[in-house]
């Protein structure tokens, strides 16, 4: 079985704490739970949601529009994994000295617009990461509202039809819809918020003391599920 490793983009959710010192709160197990059921089935779970469509497909449109914004000149999406011993991931851009990682909100009440403080904690350790793992010492997430995709507009309004007793097919709350959801009348600088990310040495090395808990944890759990059954089935293969 392959040594357990984090993806930068689940970082945080190692990092969460139990009530004992240096223990490992139940969102660090739970995760650890799936990361050992997915080797022992050989099956990834895949999560998916309306918010993650729309980001997937808007991608490349929210990473021109940051680059033009900042001046960061053609960019292109970076495909280069990175990895080390603890960790790997896939940054959106590696610039010469700043990774930046772009998120597409999914409308414009998530959009964060007013907030001082980096909104998702998460998103600061998925940077600590990269950073690491590509030697930068500056990052910044990047939120970008972007016009949402036209058949998730229509899955909205049908939705919305279908669960208030309207024709599915009715134009006028398709229109709705596309009026709420899509931005033309909105200038610029109402459409991208940024937030800088320091290296934090001491962040990472509490990142791969996380990591070796994890393996530790995980090492439990084959020796307790093997224990209890008659018949073994978590092996190397």
């Amino acid at each position: 079985m392959k040594q357990f490793k984090i993806r930068c983009s689940a970082i945080g959710k190692i990092m969460t704490n139990g009530r004992g010192s240096n223990t490992m709160g139940k969102t660090a197990q739970s995760y650890c739970q799936n990361w050992l059921k997915e080797q022992i089935y050989n099956r990834e779970k895949e999560f998916t949601s309306k918010q993650t469509d729309k980001g997937n497909i808007n991608e490349d449109e929210a990473i021109d529009f940051a680059a033009d914004w900042f001046g960061w000149g053609l960019v292109f999406k970076n495909e280069t994994r990175f990895e080390d011993d603890y960790k790997n991931g896939t940054p959106d851009l590696v610039l010469a000295d700043l990774v930046p990682d772009i998120k597409c909100s999914w409308d414009w009440s998530t959009f964060p617009l007013f907030d001082s403080d980096l909104p998702n904690k998460d998103y600061w350790w998925q940077l600590q990461g990269y950073m690491d793992l590509t030697g930068k010492k500056r990052a910044k997430v990047v939120y970008v509202l972007t016009d949402t995709p036209d058949h998730l507009i229509q899955r909205e309004a049908v939705y919305y039809a279908r669960n208030n007793g309207y024709d599915p097919d009715d134009f006028d709350i398709y229109e709705m819809f596309r009026d709420k959801m899509t931005y033309p009348d909105t200038p610029k600088r109402f459409k991208i918020r940024s937030f800088d990310v320091e290296y934090d040495a001491d962040a990472v090395k509490s990142i791969h003391e996380r990591v070796e808990l994890c393996r530790d944890y995980i090492a439990e759990l084959e020796k307790s599920f093997v224990k209890n059954q008659k018949n073994p089935v978590i092996a190397d293969s």
